[in-house]
């Protein structure tokens, strides 16, 4: 499927056209028809048309929210526990065409499209992968019902749900991988490189197990097991590692880290950086 031509059909969820636009540092560019609406996470807004109307709302103001302010208290309020904000974004095309709004990364990855409909109604993404849909798709959490996958699963109890029949965008840091699973195939993942799975998919942890892969394997403790059937989408730059790695490079109080030089600290008086 191409994403920059394909037109995606809704059923309840507001219709949209999209274009996924860059390389490493993408956007998604949403065309949207009179009146139709789409959300985005607070933060990702880059740019749009002039007939196009902002609004600021709690949760996803999708139709889970329709009973009332104490309902709609209730989901925007669960996003707080995905490490989300308490409101969302709302923009309304306004005028008499078609118009535009852009969503960009927040770092460098790629931006997936998901078909909610094609994908039995639900995807479980990690906590911060959510970018933008279209108005109608319900953005919630996803409890992890087993003790030892929300102790050691990486991502802890609580994950996203993205619920509905339209089109979802979630972000991934540096190539996605997308695979599709055979019933009882497993495939073992990093807990951080985990990006979203269908709701067919079982997830689970598992020991690395021997004593020097604990001690100085440098990979952690636990796998992430997968099982079919189902998709799953896997990326290869987890934004924990990218933050980690740059905090590592610049060491204590702003000094970078000599990767593998002999000369130590002598090799920044060489290089001009003083001591």
């Amino acid at each position: 499927m191409d994403a920059d031509t394909d037109i995606c059909t809704m059923i309840t969820n507001h219709e949209i056209d999209f274009r996924i636009l860059g390389e490493e540092m993408q956007c998604v560019e949403l065309e949207l028809d009179p009146q139709e609406t789409a959300i985005g996470e607070s933060g990702s807004f880059m740019m749009m048309d002039q007939e196009i109307q902002m609004e600021t709302i709690f949760g996803d103001g999708s139709q889970q929210q329709s009973g009332g302010i104490f309902s709609k208290l209730m989901s925007a309020g669960k996003r707080l526990l995905t490490g989300e904000s308490l409101f969302m974004t709302a923009f309304t095309n306004m005028g008499s065409g078609k118009k535009t709004v852009t969503f960009a990364a927040p770092y460098p990855g790629k931006i997936i499209p998901l078909d909610l409909y094609r994908l039995n109604g639900k995807v479980i993404c990690q906590k911060d992968a959510f970018l933008c849909a279209a108005k109608g798709v319900a953005v919630g959490i996803e409890f992890q019902r087993k003790l030892g996958t929300g102790l050691f699963g990486g991502e802890g109890f609580i994950m996203q749900k993205l619920e509905g029949d339209g089109m979802a965008f979630v972000h991934a840091g540096g190539h996605v991988i997308e695979r599709e699973l055979k019933p009882g195939e497993l495939i073992k993942i990093d807990t951080g490189c985990i990006v979203a799975f269908t709701q067919t998919v079982d997830y689970d942890i598992q020991f690395v197990g021997g004593i020097k892969n604990t001690i100085f394997g440098g990979e952690g403790l636990f796998f992430a097991t997968l099982t079919g059937p189902g998709k799953v989408w896997i990326q290869s730059l987890p934004v924990s590692r990218l933050a980690s790695r740059i905090i590592s490079y610049g060491g204590v109080g702003g000094r970078r880290r000599e990767e593998g030089s002999i000369l130590g600290g002598l090799g920044n008086i060489l290089d001009g950086d003083g001591m």
